[in-house]
């Protein structure tokens, strides 16, 4: 049997940072020491025609942290509503599904997919189906997206990699709307800190001579995602989200200094959860 393939070189600006992600999640992998198991993402990358050399290299922990810190919280949601459905925004290349559904949460939860058309074809062309994944192939700021969402048994949004390529207004209002749409739901998100949002939007972030990574237009302090809360209709709380332990001694000591020192707060990224009243 041929092992389907796909070309990737559709996937462009944004949409091609997926693919960044997806190589840094399957390289730390493919390790012995591994701090993820997600062998779909391996297979991922293997089927996929794309000259993920012009990336640089991709052995490093944070895109797998991240993803293993978004497992932790969608699984405690899942815990206490079993049968929601989690909707994944500009889910690009992200396995998280698969992660999950070989975890301790069951299998009676749905998931929703929502990306660019061009990211939805090789996603369906290459990843395991399923009858629990439904799509809509479409940007997550043309909010009919939420029409889509059987919202009956509690929902967990999670933008991870989003917020931060899009204009201030343009996340705070899908926030805004998902908080309206989903009460009793929650939303997950994560944004760099200012100086590295700068840095993108100045050109400066270059993992290698061939790659740029986009600009980064939004970005929030500690205390600014915290004041979400106050800010926006019907969001109840927002809870800092700690990253999981890594690999190594002195990694480990900065994750948890971070979370604990305030005057490091303005120099970390945020990962957020919002609870939604």
């Amino acid at each position: 049997m041929t092992t389907p393939r796909a070309d990737a070189s559709t996937l462009t600006g944004v949409s091609e940072t997926a693919l960044l992600t997806l190589l840094v999640r399957a390289t730390e992998a493919r390790r012995a020491d591994r701090i993820i198991d997600d062998p779909v993402a391996v297979d991922l990358v293997d089927a996929i025609d794309f000259d993920f050399g012009k990336f640089g290299s991709a052995k490093r922990q944070d895109m797998a942290l991240r993803a293993l810190a978004f497992d932790r919280e969608t699984k405690n949601y899942l815990r206490e509503h079993p049968a929601a459905t989690v909707v994944a925004l500009a889910e690009g290349l992200q396995t998280s599904f698969y992660r999950l559904d070989a975890g301790e949460v069951g299998h009676d939860f749905s998931w929703h997919t929502v990306d660019f058309p061009a990211v939805v074809a090789v996603r369906e062309k290459l990843l395991p189906p399923s009858e629990r994944i439904s799509v809509s192939a479409q940007s997550a700021l043309d909010f009919s997206w939420m029409d889509d969402v059987d919202d009956s048994q509690g929902v967990f949004v999670t933008a991870e990699g989003l917020l931060m390529y899009l204009q201030p207004t343009e996340a705070l209002a899908l926030i805004t709307e998902c908080a309206k749409r989903f009460p009793g739901g929650q939303m997950m998100f994560d944004l760099p800190p200012h100086w590295f949002a700068w840095w993108a939007r100045q050109g400066l972030l270059r993992p290698s001579l061939r790659y740029t990574v986009p600009p980064m237009p939004f970005s929030l302090s500690v205390s600014q995602a915290a004041a979400l809360a106050h800010t926006i209709p019907g969001v109840r709380a927002g809870h800092d989200v700690e990253l999981p332990e890594g690999r190594g001694t002195v990694l480990n000591a900065l994750i948890w200094a971070s979370y604990r020192l305030p005057v490091i707060d303005q120099l970390r990224g945020v990962t957020t959860r919002l609870e939604f009243g």
